[in-house]
């Protein structure tokens, strides 16, 4: 079976062996990007541009990364700078690009639903960097590969998310790829911090950690998104961290061997105490990051191989 998707918009449509092909070759970009020399030339030729339209540490730097290591030609468009700032539309503005003739074009956009609209405007293959509350499909890959590293397996884990469901795209790519791949999801916050509906996401939720995270093997954390939030959805940072933040006690509630997880930026002393956050014996948030280079290669190389109809010459497998 082969990738054959045009776009990586989210996590919704791909399949389970999909999946699982983007891992099994990030894998092979890890032990690439573990060397002296860290190129190839599966994207020789090809051009990049990466539109954040949001700030990012973490996702712009390791796409701009893992494009220049696949050497292609990488342009990095200032947002705040560009003409959506005199008026024109995220259309117009897609159309200007698509008549540059990209190939790959990364999106994040506050908006959920813009980076798909947009996709339906141009030639060149599409990935979504994260698009309002509604996914961020290569965080869910990156955490999947880095699950599967840490457990030796991505199939029957009991997995936690803890924190601000609500307001995160992070955990709703999560709960569909960890679901595809027959998880068992648990849910943890504070009752006005889960989204309607979530019932029907086939989760288990909890409003109480220690419960929650009882005999769970993974606990991923999640931020605090208070630039989403337009209400009291907590009482106060000091409370939220008393109730909600992983400490050593509610961890001790998890397996021995749980791993805990972020996807980043950590509000430490909020949503996590940070003696925990560095412990390499059972943090695996750095890996989080190096995996993240290693499965936007992934993603840009299979797509990369449709736009040349298959033709995989030059690629690092």
């Amino acid at each position: 079976m082969r990738f054959d998707k045009r776009h990586l918009l989210g996590i919704e449509h791909l399949k389970p062996h999909e999946i699982t092909e983007i891992l099994d070759l990030a894998d092979q970009y890890v032990d690439l990007n573990r060397r002296q020399v860290k190129h190839s030339d599966a994207l020789a030729g090809l051009t990049q541009i990466n539109m954040f339209f949001e700030n990012s540490t973490r996702t712009q730097a390791s796409f701009e990364i893992a494009g220049k290591r696949l050497g292609a030609d990488v342009m990095n468009m200032a947002m705040q700078a560009s003409s959506i700032k005199k008026g024109e539309t995220l259309i117009d503005t897609a159309l200007t690009l698509n008549a540059m003739h990209p190939d790959l074009l990364v999106v994040r956009h506050p908006h959920s639903g813009a980076v798909d609209l947009l996709a339906q405007k141009v030639n060149c293959a599409v990935l979504n960097a994260g698009d309002g509350t509604h996914e961020h499909p290569t965080q869910a890959l990156l955490d999947a590969l880095t699950i599967r590293r840490a457990k030796g397996r991505l199939h029957r884990l009991s997995i936690a998310i803890c924190g601000d469901i609500a307001h995160s795209r992070v955990a709703r790519s999560n709960i569909m790829l960890l679901g595809k791949m027959e998880n068992r999801i648990r849910l943890i916050g504070p009752p006005t911090l889960m989204p309607a509906g979530i019932a029907d996401f086939g989760v288990e939720v909890f409003d109480d950690m220690r419960e929650g995270l009882k005999d769970v093997d993974v606990v991923m954390m999640l931020r605090l998104q208070k630039e989403r939030m337009d209400g009291g959805f907590i009482p106060s940072s000091r409370e939220y961290y008393h109730r909600f933040g992983l400490d050593a006690d509610k961890l001790s509630h998890a397996k021995a061997d749980a791993i805990i997880m972020h996807p980043g930026p950590m509000n430490r002393g909020v949503e996590i105490d940070g003696t925990l956050a560095d412990d390499i014996n059972r943090s695996v948030i750095q890996e989080q990051v190096e995996m993240g280079v290693a499965v936007r290669m992934a993603a840009m190389d299979l797509l990369a191989r449709n736009l040349r109809g298959g033709k995989k010459e030059g690629i690092y497998v």
